[in-house]
């Protein structure tokens, strides 16, 4: 990891940006600075106000509002472990703020809400219409992003849903911009849900934060009727685990082949556990399976015979394998003895030289000109 101090309104802050990736990149930048330094000005003689932040990436803005006692909503599961982390390392945080996710979100109604602005346009055009649900009526949107990350379309985007006000001067590639509520909610918004049928009939559909929620993913085409093999070829007591499920599309693949299976289902983002619920209760109803919003495995979820994987190669703006190989330590600790990870990924990431590290056994299962199925094991 990396640390560095961000210069805050309140004083500087060490931050420091875990997990693996790019050591030189820091815990914050350009338009963490401009949110912070325009929501100090808006909220200046505004002790009172109710203050929202939504998707922070590592602490940044919390912390930097800390005195206002903001509340968070955030998609990614990522966030509790950075800002734990970076809360213990600034002692002049006096107490660290709950996390809270799509799962739970906070109800309003908010005087100002600091928004990162991502890069999905339906996941922006659905956050601009769940935060006129809980916006005051005086209440202003402070979004930010970093230009060259803002979504195509993103005028338009806010256009429909809310009332922006004012264009802040852009300041090192960033911009902010402020908002008041609109009209446009989420109840009638025909882009809240996304699909396709698979080839089994099984339908899947995923809200706007969630992976490949238009079309099958190459990769996982690839994968799938492997997943099949896999799932037939096990014990009655099997326990398997989607990770990095998204809409869920290999768990349903499995539950699809045997619906006496035990599933489990996890990923760092709150919509795909909620899409892949959405998925299993509607495609297989009265099916127990189990779903937990985390970073990786938990370490209660226990031990599993099969661990079904199509892992992300992007963090933000950070592309390479370090979320893969996290992934896959966390695998090689949570097989049960004679277990086996059934993964695809992209052929030039070199997955055949770093499963190795962490599994004895890797063997290749099928290829096409992008893509790798490997099985590996730890015996």
């Amino acid at each position: 990891m990396t640390s560095a101090k961000l210069q805050t309104p309140d004083g500087p802050l060490l931050l420091v940006r875990p997990g693996g990736g790019d050591k030189s990149l820091r815990a914050w930048d350009a338009a963490d600075e401009l949110l912070l330094d325009t929501a100090a000005t808006l909220l200046q003689d505004r002790s009172d106000a109710r203050v929202l932040i939504v998707d922070d990436q590592f602490g940044a803005l919390s912390l930097g509002l800390a005195r206002f006692a903001p509340e968070l909503v955030a998609d990614n599961a990522g966030l509790t472990e950075a800002l734990a982390m970076n809360a213990r390392a600034n002692p002049s945080v006096a107490e660290m703020p709950r996390v809270t996710s799509w799962q739970d979100p906070p109800e309003g109604s908010f005087d100002l809400v600091v928004l990162r602005i991502p890069r999905q346009a339906d996941y922006l055009a659905w956050l601009l219409r769940w935060l006129n649900g809980v916006l005051s009526e005086q209440g202003r949107i402070l979004a930010g992003g970093m230009i060259k990350h803002l979504p195509d379309r993103s005028v338009d985007v806010f256009a429909e849903a809310v009332v922006t006000e004012q264009v802040f001067p852009a300041r090192k590639k960033a911009r902010v911009v402020m908002c008041s509520r609109g009209q446009a909610g989420l109840n009638d918004w025909p882009g809240l849900w996304k699909g396709y049928a698979l080839d089994n009939g099984v339908r899947v559909e995923a809200l706007p934060a969630v992976f490949a929620r238009e079309k099958l993913d190459i990769g996982t085409r690839l994968l799938l009727p492997h997943v099949t093999a896999a799932v037939s070829a096990l014990g009655d007591d099997a326990r398997v685990l989607d990770l990095a499920c998204g809409n869920g599309v290999l768990g349903l693949q499995a539950l699809s082949a045997r619906r006496e299976l035990s599933l489990t289902f996890t990923d760092v983002s709150s919509q795909a556990v909620l899409s892949a619920r959405h998925n299993v209760s509607r495609a297989f109803p009265g099916i127990e399976a189990t779903f937990h919003h985390a970073d990786g495995i938990p370490e209660e979820a226990g031990a599993f015979d099969l661990i079904l994987l199509n892992p992300p190669f992007h963090e933000g703006g950070v592309v390479g394998d370090h979320i893969a190989l996290r992934l896959f330590r966390q695998a090689a600790r949570h097989l049960a003895p004679g277990g086996r990870l059934l993964m695809v990924g992209n052929r030039h990431l070199g997955y055949h030289r770093t499963l190795k590290r962490d599994f004895p056994k890797v063997s290749q299962l099928d290829a096409d000109p992008k893509f790798v199925v490997f099985q590996a094991g730890r015996s």
